[in-house]
């Protein structure tokens, strides 16, 4: 190969290297027409306005309504069993555990002791899930009442009509409530009551008891009693040996009829100005 033909060949590989770098940097540089690309700014987002901060509960805030419970489910089984009774005597509501022990923190059903003793207490009754009042008489209503109290016509115990329907019969002129050792009620007969002449009244009035016991005594004996007392004997020894000082007794405020003093003869209202409040009943 002669000098020239090698010359061309040179010139050949430089043309074609030359071509690949223009290929090479065509790639790698960016276009001349090509606009770089421009990015926005991203919005920035609006301040939020600071929020109020929430209130935090402190625990001496609910200290007394712990200690309370506390309290409470640390009692003796017969104080707990006490606050449910009167929690139910006073409702007249079944109620479950959990309502029992929002009102009263006795917490029943976590009291295996509590549980049995409420269970078969006389006046508690359990249907398995509620709890109620058990009366020793079953009654609702006034109707039920007054059908209860016409039942006993020697009388009922007021207690036990507490029990049986808690509430009040006042001046309704259907019961009478006499006190005694024992408050009891007693229905009211309409039959018994009778309207007295003018002067049957004038007489029972115009009557003079004795004011001597020692009348007293000859009046009861006469009629076939044997009186308590013995006046006689009580003078003749008072002036043997002398009266005997009675020691000196407070003066007490003098009260008139009220719905607990005892009434006799209360089929007669003819005879007695009775004020009202003696048909106070329960």
């Amino acid at each position: 190969m002669d000098l020239s033909q090698k010359l061309d060949k040179f010139k050949q590989q430089q043309q074609r290297c030359h071509a690949s770098l223009s290929i090479i940097n065509a790639t790698r540089a960016p276009s001349v027409t090509t606009k770089p690309q421009q990015y926005a700014p991203a919005p920035r987002p609006a301040m939020a306005k600071p929020s109020a901060p929430a209130p935090t509960v402190r625990f001496s805030d609910d200290t007394a309504r712990l200690q309370k419970m506390h309290a409470v489910r640390k009692s003796a089984v017969g104080s707990q069993m006490k606050d449910v009774i009167e929690l139910l005597y006073r409702t007249r509501k079944a109620l479950t555990a959990t309502q029992i022990n929002d009102a009263t923190y006795v917490d029943i059903a976590g009291n295996t002791a509590v549980f049995e003793s409420l269970r078969n207490n006389p006046k508690v009754r359990f249907d398995g899930r509620f709890f109620s009042y058990k009366p020793t008489h079953n009654v609702t209503g006034k109707d039920g009442l007054l059908a209860l109290i016409a039942d006993f016509r020697d009388g009922i115990p007021v207690k036990e009509v507490e029990d049986a329907y808690p509430t009040a019969l006042k001046s309704s002129g259907d019961i009478y409530l006499l006190s005694g050792e024992q408050d009891m009620v007693f229905p009211t007969d309409p039959r018994s009551r009778l309207d007295l002449d003018s002067e049957l009244k004038k007489l029972f009035y115009e009557i003079k008891l004795p004011k001597d016991m020692l009348d007293i005594e000859k009046d009861l004996r006469r009629n076939g009693e044997k009186p308590v007392t013995d006046t006689a004997k009580r003078r003749a020894a008072a002036e043997i040996f002398g009266k005997p000082s009675k020691p000196k007794k407070s003066k007490k405020k003098q009260r008139g009829m009220t719905s607990r003093t005892r009434i006799t003869n209360i089929h007669l209202p003819g005879l007695f100005e009775l004020p009202m409040d003696t048909k106070d009943f329960i």
